[in-house]
């Protein structure tokens, strides 16, 4: 339990943190290709997206993704447009009630994945406008990844 807490707590604060103060079409393409980089680097299949109000502005797929890649992406974005929080944080609130989405909310599993990939766009005094999103790894490496490059990112706008 107090590891749960303490998982709650870390990505409460990454969402806290790490937040854009306008979020451009260049924004995602510099933020689409940093995650492409890293993905390269590391030799990692995995699927990128980046949208902003239901418009997507960056996507790409490696190989060794496939289309279910890209329906697990569009599943994970929906769960952070509903919450507002990364889809990591929702599942991880999700199990730790001991339920399963559908159980807890109502939302149809083959619309929703409370699984981790999906953070949100978030700007400083406006809120969630958007998720930058990766499909292809375990689901807390998928978020470790976005988050990672979203944090270099930002240090590197200052």
């Amino acid at each position: 339990m107090a590891e749960e807490e303490a998982l709650l707590a870390t990505l409460r604060e990454q969402e806290e943190r790490l937040q854009f103060t306008q979020f451009t079409n260049e924004t995602a393409l510099a933020i689409g290709m940093a995650l492409l980089h890293a993905a390269q680097q590391d030799h990692l299949g995995i699927t990128i997206d980046v949208t902003r109000h239901g418009h997507q502005l960056f996507h790409v797929a490696l190989p060794g993704t496939s289309p279910d890649n890209d329906l697990w992406i569009q599943r994970k974005n929906r769960v952070v447009n509903h919450f507002g929080h990364s889809s990591f944080y929702v599942g991880t609130v999700t199990r730790g009630k001991g339920m399963t989405l559908q159980e807890r909310s109502g939302l149809d599993p083959v619309l929703y994945a409370d699984h981790g990939g999906a953070f949100p766009i978030i700007i400083q005094h406006v809120g969630v406008v958007g998720t930058i999103t990766v499909s292809g790894l375990a689901q807390a490496d998928d978020h470790a990844l976005v988050v990672r490059v979203v944090e270099q990112f930002l240090a590197q706008a200052v």
